[in-house]
């Protein structure tokens, strides 16, 4: 009977802070999304990376892989919601697990995958039996341009310490980067967008809120380093420069990305503006 009691009294416990957690929300919207995973220990970790305190609060069942998420609308979305899972090691139908997240989980939580490709064929009778190739549905592939163009724009505005332009440039970053329709990249590119998506965002609207050259450029090192790892993996159309400085950073070096091989300088602009030189070559 003692265990019993005791028992019954942790899951009260428990079972009063879930739905604490579920009443300190506010302005609540809730929402059910599928999350791969198999057991206790999965429901663990999901469900620890979903929620933030007064913000989500997830709730996933192992029977149906079903979880029950309920959020502030006001600060944050599903998408973010289900980036933290994915990023600690599980599917969903919207969000993949880098691989070397999925392959650390304990061999009980591996779950099966289910196939993403990235590029879909359409096979028919009638192509079979003539000789026109397969028709292949590519995924979109430019969509990552105009985050790109106004990475550049901002970089050109710090060239020319033109703070009003930066933060301008920054807001339509900002913007830009939420139209990204993430299922429709590429599965290496969206595994990289998992990783820097916050952070460029995060960068991005630091730059928007000032027109102080100097904060922005603090904020444009942190965003350039994100961009490069993006930029690497996307394999843009024309050749992009990265480049440094190494009296950036308070003597400590900073990079940068540039459309050009000739080296203006974004953080000292006219001052220093041809310091720097062309560490790497992205094509």
């Amino acid at each position: 009977m003692k265990l019993i009691n005791k028992i019954t009294i942790m899951l009260s416990i428990a079972f009063a802070a879930f739905t604490t957690s579920y009443a300190q929300i506010k302005n609540t919207k809730t929402e059910t999304v599928k999350i791969y995973g198999n057991c206790e220990m999965c429901k663990k970790t999901i469900e620890k990376a979903g929620t933030i305190k007064n913000i989500a609060a997830v709730n996933w069942k192992e029977d149906t892989k079903l979880a029950s998420i309920t959020y502030d609308v006001t600060k944050t979305n599903q998408d973010e919601i289900l980036k933290r899972v994915a990023l600690a090691g599980y599917d969903s139908d919207k969000f993949l697990a880098p691989v070397d997240v999925y392959n650390n989980l304990p061999g009980c939580c591996q779950y099966n995958r289910v196939a993403k490709v990235a590029v879909k064929s359409e096979n028919t009778s009638e192509n079979n039996n003539s000789n026109e190739k397969p028709k292949v549905e590519v995924q979109e592939t430019n969509q990552l341009k105009p985050v790109f163009d106004n990475y550049f724009a901002i970089k050109d505005a710090l060239v020319g310490t033109n703070g009003n332009i930066a933060s301008t440039k920054a807001n339509e970053l900002v913007a830009s980067i939420n139209a990204v329709k993430m299922d429709k990249l590429k599965m290496d590119v969206h595994l990289v967008w998992m990783k820097v998506w916050d952070d460029l965002k995060e960068n991005a609207k630091h730059i928007a809120d000032t027109k102080d050259t100097k904060n922005q450029r603090k904020h444009f090192m942190s965003l350039s380093k994100n961009m490069y790892q993006l930029m690497k993996i996307s394999k843009t159309e024309t050749p992009t420069y990265y480049q440094f400085c190494p009296m950036a950073n308070d003597g400590k070096g900073a990079n940068w990305l540039s459309k050009e091989s000739v080296i203006k300088n974004p953080y000292y602009g006219t001052q220093m503006l041809s310091c720097g030189k062309t560490v790497e070559t992205i094509k």
